[in-house]
């Protein structure tokens, strides 16, 4: 994983931890090398599962002692009864899946709470490059050519309050974030659909 990467998923993951209570059974979806269920469960004590869709991963997961089996989210989560977890986690994935609405319904039917962060594709920097450049943006972001992107379903904050509305999906906390020093948080607060570059959301049904 690249610096940048690493950074995002960093302060991804440290956000995600505050927000679990201690104890809780929680479900990470698309949960790669299993970092982020592994520090749940050495952190706040969580007795964790995870659903990897690479082999990779799910080699690395089982290296680090976690309960991680290979499945495509996809296809749904019909092993699992509804509100079976306190959490469940699309930690950077919805934006790269297929059929984001079916897994979402899927996370909050077995989820209590859903926790769900993913790049904002409104922010001011993604904007200006295609308008000036003409061309699909690139940025320490989202470093990948429109050919080998693996974002299929690009999204932005405006889009997914629309979209928990439309859809009687509760928002508990939407938290904005720029890796950029330069900006004042208090713009980023304020202005979030422009200057955020990856959203956070906690959100029930």
């Amino acid at each position: 994983m690249k610096k940048n990467e690493n950074e995002i998923f960093r302060l991804d993951y440290d956000v995600i931890l505050n927000l679990v209570e201690f104890n809780s059974k929680v479900l990470d979806l698309g949960c790669g090398d299993g970092e982020l269920l592994y520090r749940l469960k050495k952190e706040k004590n969580c007795l964790v599962r995870g659903v990897e869709i690479s082999t990779t991963g799910v080699v690395e997961s089982l290296e680090k002692g976690l309960s991680v089996y290979q499945g495509d989210i996809n296809e749904g989560l019909k092993d699992y009864p509804d509100k079976s977890f306190d959490y469940v986690i699309l930690s950077y994935t919805l934006q790269e899946l297929l059929k984001p609405e079916l897994v979402l319904n899927e996370t909050l039917r077995v989820g209590k709470k859903v926790i769900v962060s993913f790049p904002n594709f409104g922010n001011w920097k993604i904007r200006l490059y295609l308008l000036l450049k003409g061309r699909m943006p690139k940025s320490k972001i989202l470093p990948f050519e429109w050919y080998n992107t693996p974002n299929i379903h690009l999204i932005t904050i405006k889009d997914f309050r629309i979209y928990c509305m439309e859809k009687n999906i509760k928002v508990l906390k939407e938290i904005p974030i720029n890796l950029d020093k330069r900006f004042n948080q208090f713009l980023v607060n304020r202005f979030r659909n422009l200057f955020a570059q990856f959203v956070i959301y906690l959100i029930y049904k």
